[in-house]
């Protein structure tokens, strides 16, 4: 299986640098892993207005769409748990 390739929205990439340094590696770190196959990492979401999928980075949420066919993660959002499902 080969690996999805990962895009982040403008609103995710603001998320990420405010996040302190730990945390970003942490995440760098869980990216990683998570392209290869990233469902059995990720649960689905129920209110799809804000991404279809999330992972779980420690107190972190990483909200997605996936599209299977072109093999790319879109990321959305990278916040604190507390504030991610706020719309």
């Amino acid at each position: 299986m080969s690996a999805h390739q990962i895009l982040f929205a403008k609103s995710a990439k603001k998320d990420i640098q405010k996040l302190d340094l730990q945390t970003r590696k942490r995440l760098k770190q869980k990216f990683t892993t998570f392209i290869l196959d990233p469902l059995p990492h990720s649960k689905k979401l129920i209110n799809s207005k804000i991404g279809t999928h999330r992972w779980r980075v420690g107190s972190y949420r990483v909200i997605f769409d996936l599209d299977s066919k072109k093999q790319e993660i879109l990321i959305l959002r990278v916040r604190h748990r507390k504030e991610v499902y706020k719309c």
